[in-house]
């Protein structure tokens, strides 16, 4: 069984990780599952408890943006000035790798994944664990992302050593990554809380776009983020099949009157979410947990149309309605 660690409880937390043990910690963004990124052992672990191909790297979390220098050899002043601007917070920046830093932790590649999550009881854990805890998001390998302790329970209870309860995530979704390697220009990899339009008034430049290339960090792969039943997203409530009982996730509350009573007798559930990208980002994980567990022929998402995080949203939708 899987202990679930309450806030008081950081330094028995630690303990683990120093063992060698994996803890689940909370994070802004989603739960990720901890080993310590300088013990190999541990982050095989932490592969095999997610079933995580080996090839795919993970995220090492800094309790600090001065321990850049440490986990890697990067001179490029364009990732201080973004570490300076958005850490801690939802921003991950892919830079050439120190010695420090395991190949097993980053696939074989010469660059890392780094981040400083903006959540104060992981602040304080990585403080007092004093090195780089990996982190990828504590599920299996695929599914939807856990934002509370009980979806890492739901999805690894049994697998890793302990979680540490910190609350529903705020944000909702992955964070952003970024790449910057050499003289070339800065790559957007995923996106997430942390537009583009935010990275580019800091750099002064235009991003490129890297999603589509070879996956090289985390949340690349064309089918990601994805319950058992299948989804599928709509533009419209007249899109809907009529005649099939399935689950429903609405985003634009104002279309909700236009199902009348019919959706009392075809649709098995229905959750509403915020019309805002941002709003409907915090609680898009949950919901798709919650439709699956009713066991629906098919999951139905009405995504936002507006809001910061859109792109970030649709990203996310689109990983998890893929087929493959």
């Amino acid at each position: 069984m899987t202990r679930v660690l309450g806030p008081d409880q950081v330094a028995e937390a630690v303990s683990i990780l120093r063992a060698g043990g994996l803890v689940a910690f909370p994070t802004e963004t989603v739960y990720g599952l901890g080993a310590d990124a300088s013990n190999d052992d541990a982050i095989a672990r932490v592969y095999e408890a997610k079933g995580r191909p080996t090839g795919h790297p993970l995220i090492v979390h800094l309790a600090d943006a001065k321990q850049l220098s440490v986990w890697s050899v990067t001179t490029d002043e364009r990732v201080s000035r973004l570490a300076q601007e958005f850490w801690p917070g939802p921003l991950t920046l892919i830079v050439p790798r120190s010695n420090r830093v395991s190949l097993l932790a980053t696939g074989g590649r010469e660059t890392v994944g780094l981040r400083v999550p903006n959540h104060d009881l992981t602040r304080s854990l990585l403080d007092q664990f004093g090195g780089g805890v990996v982190g990828p998001s504590a599920n299996r390998f695929g599914h939807v992302s856990p934002t509370t302790a009980a979806h890492v329970l739901a999805d690894l209870d049994g697998r890793i050593d302990a979680v540490l309860d910190g609350g529903p995530a705020e944000v909702g979704i992955e964070s952003t990554i970024v790449e910057i390697v050499g003289d070339g220009p800065v790559v957007l990899l995923r996106p997430g809380a942390i537009a583009v339009d935010q990275l580019e008034r800091v750099l002064g430049e235009v991003l490129s776009d890297g999603r589509s290339g070879d996956s090289r960090a985390a949340g690349m792969l064309t089918s990601h983020y994805a319950p058992a039943s299948p989804v599928r997203v709509i533009e419209s409530l007249v899109d809907l099949d009529r005649g099939a009982k399935t689950a429903l996730i609405i985003g634009r509350d104002s279309e909700l009157a236009d199902m009348d009573g019919w959706h009392q007798e075809n649709v098995i559930w229905t959750e509403q979410l915020p019309a805002d990208a941002a709003g409907f980002a915090r609680g898009l994980y949950a919901a798709l947990r919650t439709g699956d567990s009713h066991n629906p022929s098919e999951i139905l998402v009405l995504p936002p149309t507006s809001g910061a995080m859109l792109d970030a949203v649709l990203d996310r939708l689109a990983k998890a309605s893929a087929i493959g």
